[in-house]
């Protein structure tokens, strides 16, 4: 019977993290986790990370409260750039510094309003692109998904913090991300794409790294580019013009055929042109795969994440695709870096 009511008792105490539950108040106060959180749970010292990383330019990608690799890979950057060792645990300085330099709470209030929940929705995204073709719009597939990109998060992690809530209903009050609705970047001199490590940076003049974003590029047999091509145009809700020259497996039409705008698109919500024809930096529909999936050549970030790349270069703008990794010295001097993709 002893056993028996501690079992109980246990389950008791275990069953709101079995069902997801996250108290906001965790988050907002969580400390400095003592050592590396885990990959595969959400936890709320990790929300609070990756809500300061968004904050700082430092993009997690997908906020989704675990310490993954788009995580760990922003974190390394923000170490590097602010000059602090750092490996999977989260160093003193480096919790300090972000906290320091973020100001209000990193989950907040947020009320459901018309344009949330007004649609239209797609019933069902479908997975071939054939068969997007004759939709009229490559919308959201719910309020859900529509509120969860909003914030920037995942939806589990938005269901996590909102227990029992309707995300369909006008007026309902939601804890989401506390991340800012618009970003801006000081003028932007250069980006580079380390093909090796999954990511895009974005550089001033001097060689400061200005900001950081997970990003999935080309496979062995679809790769992306090399040496160095410039921004020529930037396209917020692109139409996707498909060319049968690209000769995917999974499109049967010979013809070519355009896909209709919407942030479920196949190059997402924003298109950022380059001047080799038919490469870009873009968006896409499962945030979730930035960065652990390959694309079809081009450069795939989440759309919250183009879109700022796209508000903050201007044409002509050099984007450095680089085989290998740069060092510290490199990415601060500018030069360097440049030179050896281009060799």
């Amino acid at each position: 019977m002893r056993s028996m009511l501690g079992a109980v008792v246990s389950l008791w105490f275990i069953g709101p993290a079995l069902a997801g539950n996250l108290d906001p108040g965790a988050v907002n106060d969580a400390a400095r986790p003592a050592k590396p959180p885990a990959t595969d749970k959400i936890n709320p010292a990790v929300v609070k990370l990756q809500v300061l990383l968004d904050r700082a330019q430092f993009s997690p990608g997908e906020i989704d409260g675990r310490f993954g690799e788009n995580a760990q890979k922003a974190l390394k950057a923000f170490a590097e750039q602010s000059g602090i060792a750092s490996d999977k645990t989260i160093a003193p300085e480096l919790w300090d510094k972000l906290t320091a330099a973020s100001e209000g709470p990193i989950v907040a209030d947020y009320r459901i309003a018309d344009t949330d929940v007004r649609g239209p929705f797609l019933k069902e995204l479908p997975g071939k692109l054939d068969d997007m073709k004759s939709l009229k719009a490559l919308s959201y597939t719910s309020p859900l998904e529509g509120l969860a990109e909003k914030f920037h998060m995942s939806a589990d992690l938005l269901k996590a913090l909102n227990p029992g809530k309707a995300f369909d209903t006008v007026g309902e009050t939601i804890v989401v991300a506390n991340v800012p609705a618009r970003r801006e970047l000081p003028r932007v001199a250069r980006l580079e794409v380390d093909k090796k490590n999954g990511a895009l940076k974005a550089f001033d003049a001097s060689g400061a790294l200005l900001a950081f974003y997970p990003a999935s590029v080309g496979s062995p047999d679809r790769p992306t580019p090399n040496g160095t091509l410039k921004v020529t145009s930037t396209h917020e809700s692109p139409t996707y013009r498909y060319n049968p020259d690209y000769k995917f497996k999974s499109v049967k039409s010979k013809r070519p055929f355009d896909i209709k705008p919407g942030p479920n698109n196949p190059v997402g919500a924003y298109w950022i042109g380059l001047s080799a024809q038919g490469y870009g930096i873009h968006g896409t529909a499962e945030p979730d795969k930035v960065g652990k999936s390959a694309s079809h050549g081009c450069v795939r970030l989440t759309n919250w994440d183009a879109r700022v790349i796209g508000e903050n270069v201007k044409r002509g703008t050099p984007v450095v695709f680089l085989d290998a990794p740069t060092d510290t010295s490199s990415k601060q001097q500018g030069g360097p870096a440049a030179k050896r993709a281009a060799n």
